[in-house]
């Protein structure tokens, strides 16, 4: 069946089945206000990170809690946003910058204190700022949302982090290799699937426009 030319961007622009009442939905809701907390909290936990040379326990304690107090928003936001609703193509954008940007920051942190090999962090920067842009190439035609696959990753990734940020005995070191080895693979599986699916995106709105 033909779909009318004026009917075509309603077809294509969520391809993934998503809630689509965006209109319907304050912009400025609980759900959004927390992802852009997290945001903000990104330059607290640096400066607590690098306070003191960077290996106070004091200090690395304090960065650890706000690492994890802004991964739980993460936690909390999307829940809240599904449970009542509040879900917007702004928060489906939004929501995975701001976990680049809290898992980035740590991971540079990290490597530049000398704590996380430097080959980590390029690998899992990369992925996170390849699937970004490849998320603003496909935005004209729908926002893909982190699956559930991506939101395994960026679990595994924010433990083997907390891992790294609080000043553990010597002997948890393998622990915490073994956690960030985990987050490597499901970072390098996950960013191969978000390129499939802007693919298949892709294929799909050449089929509805030709």
């Amino acid at each position: 069946m033909s779909v009318p030319r004026d009917d075509r961007r309603a077809v294509v622009s969520d391809p993934l089945g998503s809630h689509s009442a965006d209109t319907e939905v304050p912009l400025f809701n609980i759900a959004n206000i927390l992802t852009m907390i997290r945001i903000v909290l990104v330059p607290v936990f640096l400066l607590a990170l690098f306070a003191d040379d960077g290996h106070s326990t004091g200090w690395r304690l304090g960065a650890m809690g706000i690492f994890v107090v802004a991964a739980i928003t993460d936690r909390i936001d999307g829940q809240l946003a599904r449970k009542y609703g509040l879900v917007t193509d702004f928060g489906k954008l939004m929501d995975p910058i701001a976990d680049k940007a809290l898992i980035g920051a740590a991971l540079i942190g990290l490597s530049m204190l000398g704590d996380l090999s430097w080959w980590v962090t390029g690998v899992i920067i990369a992925r996170e700022l390849g699937i970004t842009l490849l998320r603003f190439a496909v935005l004209r035609h729908a926002v893909i949302p982190a699956g559930k696959g991506g939101k395994l990753k960026t679990l595994v990734q924010a433990v083997a982090i907390g891992f790294y940020l609080c000043p553990l005995p010597d002997g948890w070191s393998t622990v915490s290799s073994a956690l960030m080895a985990a987050a490597v693979v499901l970072t390098v599986a996950t960013g191969a699937e978000y390129v499939v699916q802007a693919i298949r995106l892709r294929v799909g709105v050449r089929a509805v426009e030709s």
